[in-house]
């Protein structure tokens, strides 16, 4: 008897989590780990789409190792009791710095799709990005959306301007708060891992895809079961709406209008009378060219490696992108956030928050809705700790104090 009182003394057994996505998600630590349950979960061309860049990759490497080059130089015995993550962007508060960006073809991941990332967003009290290429519409993310919802939505420029203007007055319709304009993609980046999964979209499923199918059933039957997925805001148009597979680079490079130049940028001004994002900026000279265009805001961003191979990750840049503009409006930094400490950094370089795509997608595909909390709920945390281990207590005491970089980044 004295045996089974000691055991009972230093044994705790853990409740069974019936819920089996509770359960997977319960051994994630990190964003990595939610990555590499995407992997498992996901066909192999699937994942390689959502994970892979351009060309060798190298830009998306440096996306995230980059920040590694940065380092902390904390404050102590600063009374980190109260740490407050709140900000306010186009004078509306947000609950952390953080924006999810727009990603297309998000129900390749898990059927909710875009709905499911808009309610999460909802949920962190941050804003949403709906892309032009989403596989739900604008109507069908406002449908789930509060008054309190800040989605945003992100504009390709296709050739077809009667398109773009009615997919503007669509989103002001639906109430949406502000308009990214994506710059970087007058054509489509090479991204070989497609090319050489002959991947398409909508991902096919027959014969010669079977054995992915096999090994990864529950996407399969989900995909087989849901409605078809197309490029929900382009149903109707002229350009095709994705219904019938085809290269993504194809699509692209046929519809998408190469000529757009600065001049494009009060032909948006007049049609939007909200809040403006340029997305693509990777010279330092064009953030002073987008402040005078008119623009409200600009993110930093090289399309998360998946256009010009070769071209600098934004947090290398961040802080002279700052310093060019002399802070006459927000400058975001989307590209390569994997951790809260990621953020921090980014913010003491002078970002007003950070924008994350992959990081999302790969709560998406590993839990749906929870994996999608979780993704947010990991990066707030580590945000948190990283606060309060060097001395910052709130969002205005973020300064490139903080932080030391290598000297090539420095203007």
């Amino acid at each position: 008897m004295s045996l089974i009182r000691s055991l009972r003394s230093v044994l705790r057994f853990r409740t069974f989590e019936w819920n089996s996505t509770k359960r997977r998600l319960g051994s994630v630590a990190n964003i990595n780990d939610l990555r590499l349950l995407a992997r498992k979960r996901l066909p192999a061309g699937v994942f390689d789409y959502i994970d892979g860049g351009a060309e060798d990759e190298i830009t998306l490497g440096r996306n995230s190792a980059d920040f590694a080059r940065i380092t902390f130089r904390p404050k102590v015995l600063a009374d980190v009791a109260s740490i407050e993550l709140g900000t306010d962007l186009f004078n509306r508060s947000m609950k952390m710095p953080l924006v999810l960006s727009p990603t297309g073809f998000t129900r390749i991941a898990h059927p909710e799709g875009e709905l499911a990332v808009a309610r999460a967003a909802q949920r962190a009290g941050i804003p949403y990005t709906l892309s032009t290429m989403a596989t739900r519409s604008i109507e069908e993310v406002g449908a789930v959306s509060s008054p309190e919802a800040r989605n945003w939505f992100q504009v390709y420029v296709w050739r077809d301007r009667d398109l773009v203007e009615s997919l503007l007055e669509r989103a002001k319709t639906q109430q949406y708060e502000a308009i990214v304009i994506t710059v970087d993609t007058p054509v489509l980046g090479r991204r070989e891992r497609d090319i050489r999964r002959g991947f398409l979209l909508p991902p096919k499923v027959g014969i010669d895809t079977l054995w992915e199918g096999a090994r990864h059933p529950r996407w399969t039957f989900d995909l087989m079961r849901s409605e078809p997925i197309t490029f929900a805001n382009l149903s109707g148009s002229n350009v095709g709406d994705g219904s019938s597979p085809v290269a993504l680079a194809d699509q692209v490079n046929s519809q998408f209008d190469p000529s757009l130049s600065w001049n494009d940028v009060a032909w948006f001004r007049e049609r939007w009378k909200g809040p403006i994002v340029l997305k693509g900026i990777q010279r330092i000279e064009d953030a002073k060219i987008a402040v005078d265009s008119g623009v409200d805001a600009i993110a930093v961003s090289n399309h998360g490696g998946r256009q010009l191979d070769g071209s600098p990750s934004p947090i290398s840049i961040i802080s002279q992108v700052v310093d060019e503009i002399d802070d006459a409006i927000p400058v975001l930094c989307d590209g390569g956030i994997r951790r809260g400490s990621d953020i921090a950094k980014a913010l003491a370089l002078g970002a007003k928050a950070c924008m994350i795509g992959r990081a999302y997608l790969y709560g998406l595909a590993s839990g749906g809705e929870l994996g999608l909390d979780l993704s947010i709920a990991l990066l707030r945390e580590g945000l948190i700790k990283t606060m309060a281990l060097t001395g910052t207590h709130s969002m205005q005491e973020f300064s490139r104090d903080l932080v030391a970089t290598p000297r090539s980044w420095r203007s």
